[in-house]
C-alpha cells in the first residue's frame, strides 16, 4: 500500500523523503499513516524497480530528491484502475469481542476511544474550514472533486462513528443505571 501512496504523491512533483511524509500527514493521514521506518525500505524498493529515481541534493547523500518514472506512473495508474475494495478496522473487530472484556477497562477504552474520535472530528472541521476557503479561490475547484470528496467521507465518517459510539456508551450507562435500580428495588423488598 505504501508503494502506491509514495507513486501517487509522486505524481504530483518530486518530493524529499521528509517531504513524502509531511505530505502523506497532511493530506491522507487521517486514514492512512506512514513511519519513516516503512517509508525508507519502500523508497528503496522503487528506485531499485525502476519506478522512482533519486538525486543527491545539497552535495550531501543524506538528502535525496526522489521522482517518478514512466514505470511508476504506469504502476500506480494499474493499481489505481483496480476494483475498490474496503479495509477491515481493528477497532470494529475489538469491539466485537468487547462482551468478553471486563467492564470497567471497556468503559475505559470506549471512552477514550470516544474522545479521540470528538478530537479528531475537531481537527477535520478545521482542515475542512480551511480547504473551504484555499477551494473558494480555485479557478477550476472541479478539478478537485475527488480529493474534497474524501474530506466530505471522512468527516461524515467520524461524526457517524462518535454518534454511534455515543449510543452505545449510552446504552451502558442506561443498563449499568436499570441493574443498580433493580439492585436497590431488591434490597429494599427483602428488608
Amino acid at each position: 500500500m505504501i508503494d502506491n501512496v509514495i507513486l501517487g504523491i509522486l505524481m504530483e512533483g518530486p518530493q524529499t523523503g521528509y517531504g513524502l511524509k509531511s505530505t502523506i500527514e497532511q493530506s491522507v493521514g487521517f486514514f492512512y499513516t506512514a513511519s519513516y521506518g516503512s517509508l525508507y525500505p519502500a523508497l528503496k524498493r522503487l528506485a531499485e524497480q525502476g519506478a522512482i529515481s533519486l538525486v543527491e541534493t545539497d552535495g550531501t547523500k543524506n538528502k535525496k530528491l526522489y521522482t517518478m518514472e514512466t514505470a511508476g506512473r504506469k504502476q500506480f495508474l494499474e493499481w489505481l484502475g483496480e476494483p475498490l475494495t474496503r479495509n477491515r478496522n481493528e477497532h470494529l473487530l475489538k469491539f466485537f469481542f468487547y462482551d468478553y472484556l471486563e467492564e470497567s477497562l471497556r468503559k475505559e477504552r470506549l471512552a477514550a476511544f470516544h474522545g479521540s474520535l470528538r478530537e479528531e472530528l475537531g481537527r477535520l472541521a478545521v482542515v475542512k474550514q480551511i480547504v473551504d476557503k484555499e477551494t473558494e479561490a480555485l479557478e477550476n475547484p472541479e478539478d478537485y472533486r475527488y480529493r474534497l470528496s474524501v474530506l466530505t467521507y471522512g468527516f461524515r465518517y467520524l461524526e457517524m462513528a462518535e454518534r454511534w459510539l455515543g449510543d452505545l456508551r449510552e446504552k451502558e450507562l442506561k443498563n449499568e443505571y436499570n441493574a443498580d435500580q433493580d439492585a436497590a428495588v431488591e434490597e429494599n423488598h427483602d428488608e
